[in-house]
């Protein structure tokens, strides 16, 4: 009746390893850091990065506790802070030889002091959010004005291409502010630039006016693609924003719209406001241009003459010059997307990309008028170009989509569409607000959220002991094994804890032990009414179980939503409370009664039972039963 299958003890038995092997990295506390990470979105970390790292080291007498690379940063572990300073400026001497040009970022971090043999099989310690490790906080203010104003711009020139194909004259195209002025000699004209804008410019809406003797149309963006338009922008700026922060090395940050133009965003761990700053405020263009091949341009390409009168020299991704004429043909505002894929001849990775009408128009006639020649595209961070890639012109291009191909990997492809992509913000930012938080006020908060959590756990488990006795000690135990689970769920998940997290992580613990106190009350009342030890026990857990799923499923409802519909902390708060359901419902019902089982169920003719003082009616008065039932 009150005994498991060896199969359900397995599954405790592997639960709790795997819970214990998942948890055990977050006691080992975190060291001073220092990770180098690509200044550039042309420039890599590899190998060879590594060895002067190294190198850098060892010649200012650092003995670095371990060095790692992950594929795109190079992280060096240390032992003390000071340590950490020393490590960081002896790395940007030997990586950073110009400092108003650096090809790396060299920031301080913290890594986790985790033996080898858990960062094999994947157990890391949870992210701590910017309230509990420190860091910086920045809320940035998008300006929405110059997203529609870039958008007009655009229009504009997209509307001149588009009447010039039609061939509707008109007396010329203007913007004045946020709208777009053109004007024509008749009325018919006028009519017919009309019909065009509404065939082709749906996000428009014109309006006739009074212009002397001439005859001006008015078009203007309506209100639901202003929306879109100012929607999208605030979305690619976050997109920027992120893949620029990934430079900082930064564990979880946080990187959230807050209003209609506004975004907050939180780098835990960071304590450098100035480099922070400086990577959120980067700007990024981009650029295609004809490479010169004429044969000055080619000697400057191979080092032995100087670069001709109206050409440039900059580098490839591989230090290779590369020399490029000065007339810009298109730029980034010209590309609305930009996809990694495949080339449908060769199978070579690939980047397609898509143009709007005017950069369309502009390079169908420059492919068909340079077949044969190569052209760059080049990217301008801080004012400094690099040629991310510089292919040759096959075939005339047109309908708006471009390929780039050659000598490109599966990950080049992907990092270069990227690139192009997000490369550049769609509308330019503020910060209106910044704050940092100490490492030291983040030490005291998870001081303060750890002895909540562990003075919370030492009551209940006392009052538990006291009150039910056996039963008491079981639940204990249980509700010791659902700490242990939520914790290890939490760093497998990579979840960031903050200290709302932590709250909800107490409040998990008073929760959990609600269905061990039905659970418990359950037996008693069996008890009670004269059932057998070994009845009581089976009947207790099989009835409570209905109530106990029914609290919980609502409970975790309300949490889904709290997940779903918050945002910053309360969506903290939302994961671990989620998280802590689960774990309560499988620690409190399923391990608790393998623990009851294990002890009680092996015993034939079980007489009594130790789960504290049952009350039962005997006649005029009520007898105290301490620790057995009958």
């Amino acid at each position: 009746m009150n005994r498991y299958p060896i199969w359900k003890y397995v599954v405790i038995v592997i639960a709790m390893l795997v819970g214990a092997l998942y948890t055990l990295p977050n006691f080992f506390g975190e060291a001073p850091a220092v990770q180098v990470s690509p200044g550039k979105a042309t420039v890599k970390v590899d190998t060879g990065t590594q060895r002067r790292v190294e190198d850098a080291l060892k010649a200012a007498g650092i003995a670095p506790a371990a060095i790692t690379f992950d594929g795109n940063s190079i992280k060096v572990r240390l032992d003390t802070g000071d340590e950490q300073l020393k490590a960081k400026d002896a790395i940007q001497r030997a990586l950073i030889p110009d400092p108003s040009d650096p090809p790396y970022v060299v920031a301080l971090n913290l890594l986790s002091r985790s033996p080898s043999w858990l960062s094999a099989i994947g157990a890391a310690p949870m992210y701590l959010g910017l309230d509990l490790r420190g860091g910086v906080h920045f809320m940035l203010q998008v300006d929405m004005e110059a997203a529609l104003t870039r958008k007009v711009d655009s229009l504009s020139g997209d509307m001149r291409t588009a009447l010039r194909e039609k061939n509707v004259r008109h007396s010329g195209i203007s913007r004045n502010e946020q709208t777009i002025e053109v004007m024509f000699r008749d009325a018919a004209t006028r009519e017919a630039a009309k019909n065009v804008i509404a065939d082709q410019f749906v996000e428009l809406k014109t309006v006739d006016a009074p212009a002397g003797d001439e005859f001006k149309l008015t078009a203007r963006i309506d209100e639901a693609a202003a929306r879109t338009i100012q929607e999208q922008a605030l979305k690619q700026n976050m997109v920027t924003l992120h893949n620029r922060i990934n430079e900082l090395g930064v564990a979880e940050p946080v990187i959230q719209q807050q209003g209609l133009d506004r975004i907050v965003v939180q780098l835990p761990g960071v304590q450098d406001t100035a480099k922070a700053k400086d990577i959120l405020g980067r700007t990024a263009t981009l650029e295609v241009r004809l490479v010169d091949e004429s044969p000055e341009g080619q000697a400057a390409e191979a080092g032995t003459g100087p670069v001709p009168f109206g050409s440039e020299r900059f580098l490839e991704r591989n230090s290779r010059p590369v020399i490029v004429k000065k007339q810009v043909i298109l730029t980034g505002e010209n590309l609305t997307d930009a996809q990694p894929g495949f080339d449908n001849q060769t199978q070579e990775a690939a980047v397609h990309l898509n143009l709007d009408a005017k950069g369309s128009r502009i390079f169908r006639d420059v492919t068909r008028e340079n077949i044969g020649k190569r052209m760059a595209i080049l990217l301008f961070e801080k004012g400094k170009g690099e040629v991310v890639t510089a292919p040759v012109i096959r075939s005339e291009i047109g309908g708006g989509r471009v390929q780039i191909s050659g000598r490109m990997t599966t990950t080049e492809a992907h990092d270069t569409a990227l690139l192009l992509r997000a490369g550049s913000l769609a509308a330019p930012m503020e910060i209106i607000e910044e704050r940092t938080i100490g490492p030291s006020l983040g030490a005291e908060n998870i001081a303060k959220g750890f002895n909540s959590v562990t003075w919370g756990f030492l009551v209940i488990a006392a009052f538990m002991c006291i009150y039910y006795m056996m039963f008491g000690i079981f639940s204990s135990i249980a509700l010791g094994v659902n700490l242990l689970l939520l914790v290890a769920v939490l760093s497998m998940l990579q979840a960031t804890l903050t200290l709302p997290g932590m709250a909800a992580m107490a409040l998990a613990l008073g929760m959990a032990i609600d269905s061990n106190v039905l659970i418990n009350e359950r037996v008693r009342e069996e008890l009670r009414g004269g059932a057998s030890p070994q009845a009581a026990i089976n009947a207790g857990y099989e009835r409570a179980w209905g109530t106990i799923f029914d609290s919980n499923v609502t409970t975790l409802i309300a949490g889904v939503a709290l997940l779903i519909f918050g945002s910053g902390p309360v969506r903290g708060f939302a994961v671990v409370h989620c998280i802590g359901i689960l774990t309560s419902m499988f620690s409190a019902v399923f391990f608790s009664r393998g623990l009851v089982n294990f002890w009680y169920g092996r015993v034939k003719k079980l007489k009594t039972v130790s789960i504290g003082t049952v009350w039962r009616p005997d006649g005029a008065s009520n007898v105290a039963r301490s620790g057995q039932g009958s």
